[in-house]
């Protein structure tokens, strides 16, 4: 029987609603907790227009990047985001735009580069030889939570591992690649949290997969997806 599904649903609003409320947050006009209300009643908003599809994309939303959401989900990020007291929001703004000296020294933002040939940039994942990945699930959860309490199918959406570290740039003079095996089975995990919320299928993007690849990132591929089978729920793997 045929599914009907879509991978993924734009995300600012239909009238840029999340564009302006983030940019009153940054000016200190709307705390955390309504900027992540807006952003709930925008996911919403979003899957009550998809209710119709058999399967909606659950994790397409952002505050700010998707794959800066990733390095979060995955545990991957940079020491000077955690630093000093606040919201659970401020380490997150930290690399997606930094924070100016004050008292202490000031937090550099994550680089910005282009997601390959479009216009839309993202937070570049930092990554060296010791980098350690470890899962923190709870905002995608939540999310799925949020879904299917408005009677929606889930499909959860997350960038695959391959991706993720050819995006990514190394801090010193290590292969990015190597730290593959330590990598997949943190979305093993990932794959077992969601399958136990009762998810059926997660989509995997793998945009990596329209470039021209070497031999080494092509047997990564195969290498990847070999060990995330029967890990938990069916994969669909999007390009």
């Amino acid at each position: 029987m045929a599914r009907t599904h879509n991978l993924g649903f734009p995300r600012i609003g239909a009238r840029r609603e999340l564009k302006f409320a983030l940019e009153r947050h940054w000016q200190g006009a709307i705390a955390a907790a309504g900027l992540e209300a807006l952003g709930g009643e925008l996911r919403k908003q979003s899957w009550q227009r998809q209710a119709g599809l058999d399967l909606v994309a659950v994790g397409d939303f952002s505050l700010y990047d998707h794959v800066l959401d990733t390095s979060f989900l995955i545990g991957n990020v940079p020491a000077r985001a955690r630093v000093g007291d606040g919201a659970p929001l401020d380490a997150y703004f930290r690399i997606a735009r930094g924070r100016a000296a004050t008292e202490t020294a000031g937090v550099a933002a994550g680089e910005m580069t282009k997601w390959f040939d479009t216009n839309y940039h993202y937070i570049v994942p930092e990554l060296s030889a010791d980098a350690q990945f470890q899962l923190d699930a709870a905002r995608l959860v939540a999310q799925v939570r949020e879904a299917r309490a408005l009677g929606v199918g889930v499909k959860p959406v997350v960038i695959g591992p391959v991706t993720y570290l050819h995006l990514g740039k190394v801090k010193d003079d290590s292969d990015k690649l190597a730290l593959l095996p330590r990598l997949v089975p943190v979305y093993r995990e990932l794959l077992a949290v969601l399958a136990a919320e009762g998810v059926a299928w997660v989509q995997l993007d793998e945009p990596v997969l329209v470039t021209e690849l070497d031999a080494r990132w092509q047997t990564a591929l195969g290498d990847a997806y070999d060990a995330l089978a029967g890990a938990g729920p069916e994969l669909l793997l999007a390009t």
